[in-house]
């Protein structure tokens, strides 16, 4: 789960990383009200969407008066902003974060992830700061510091002066930066973070230091746990589908193409994606129905699919070990009467009690399509999303 970069600053300036003065808006007055609040003569106003690139995007503005910070709320609000990340789709615009400008020093990125092969929580770090982690490691691969923290122990104070020497910090802000990164990551290991990323963190021309932007990611199954991050949740900012799905407990990834996905096990799931593309169609949607196919979830898994509107026929792919071929057969044969689905449905059972659902599908008198393996189904598939598209 992501979360907006006001979001994270709060989280992490509970945690005594220091972050300049700020405050949300959701209008243009709204705006200027919070620019005298913090005062100052130089604001800055940002776009707050679950994306980087922003300021690339336009996103992001330095406001000098009244009228820039008026001009810049209204432009912002209600917008949808495209970045690299987003896609030409991009994502919509329905709140402001203004901000005290920053005479900026120098730059740094900062970031903290899970290296899940070596099963520890990695820093890295690089002097060129502003930059995505992309871009830095192409261009000066030299300058990023990792640090690999062992779970048992935590974070040290040495690590943390390892990274500060190895970004060149004058000694006289060492401590300072020295508690900040420190302070990021117990705010990943208390709160179930995924991922914490400042960039750019900032010295500024009266030495101070500051995170500048923020940005956070959380285990969603660990959320359970954490009420307080829960509450953060900004489903405007998530692709429709993938909440809709989320919210029933489903695992679902929503891709751009126009066959929907219907499958037990990541594993198989990703295999069928695979299979679909090398049949020379394009999946809609990753979902795995997960252990306990009972008829009702699948149909929760149909409707899911069938959310995505580009969908033109359904696979569904299920190797039945802990499942039941007959359960998801059963889920299949309701599903199609209750959503009365009109386009091509393809289904590939194997394992429990296959001879058993081939029956229920076999007796149910619906346009079922029925295949043997997953290459026989993807290309049954991607036959039907084809004639069902030229029908259209």
């Amino acid at each position: 789960m992501d979360i907006h970069e006001y979001q994270a600053k709060e989280l992490l300036a509970k945690f005594g990383v220091p972050i300049p003065r700020g405050g949300l808006a959701y209008s243009p007055e709204q705006a200027t009200y919070r620019a005298n609040e913090i005062g100052g003569s130089k604001w800055v106003v940002k776009a707050q969407i679950h994306s980087g690139a922003r300021g690339k995007a336009g996103g992001i503005k330095l406001c000098r008066n009244d009228h820039d910070l008026w001009s810049a709320a209204d432009e912002l609000l209600g917008k949808r902003l495209a970045t690299i990340q987003t896609g030409p789709q991009g994502k919509l615009v329905s709140r402001l974060y203004i901000e005290e400008a920053t005479d900026i020093d120098r730059e740094f990125y900062l970031s903290y992830v899970m290296d899940r092969a070596a099963e520890r929580i990695v820093v890295v770090a690089s002097a060129a700061g502003g930059m995505e982690i992309e871009e830095i490691s192409k261009k000066e691969p030299d300058s990023i510091l990792r640090v690999a923290v062992d779970p048992a122990v935590g974070m040290q104070a040495f690590q943390a002066r390892e990274i500060v020497f190895g970004l060149g910090i004058e000694p006289d802000l060492v401590q300072r930066v020295e508690r900040l990164i420190l302070g990021a990551y117990r705010a990943f290991r208390d709160l179930d973070a995924t991922m914490v990323e400042i960039n750019p963190l900032v010295i500024t021309k009266d030495r101070n230091v500051l995170a500048l932007d923020a940005k956070m990611s959380f285990d969603e199954n660990a959320l359970f746990r954490r009420p307080q991050i829960s509450e953060l949740r900004d489903k405007s900012q998530e692709d429709p589908r993938e909440t809709y799905a989320s919210d029933r407990g489903l695992s679902y990834v929503g891709l751009d193409g126009d066959i929907g996905c219907v499958v037990n096990g990541a594993g198989l799931a990703m295999a069928t994606l695979d299979m679909i593309k090398l049949a020379g169609g394009e999946p809609a949607n990753f979902l795995d129905i997960g252990g306990g196919a009972s008829p009702e979830r699948v149909q929760k898994s149909f409707r899911a699919v069938l959310k995505d509107k580009n969908v033109k026929a359904l696979l569904v792919n299920v190797f039945a070990g802990i499942n039941r071929c007959d359960w998801v057969a059963k889920g299949v044969v309701e599903a199609i009467r209750e959503i009365d689905i009109k386009m091509p449905v393809v289904v590939r059972l194997a394992g429990t009690n296959h001879e058993e659902g081939r029956k229920i599908l076999d007796q149910s008198n619906l346009p079922i399509i029925t295949a043997e393996d997953l290459r026989e189904a993807a290309e049954k598939a991607v036959v039907a999303a084809k004639s069902a598209k030229t029908a259209a």
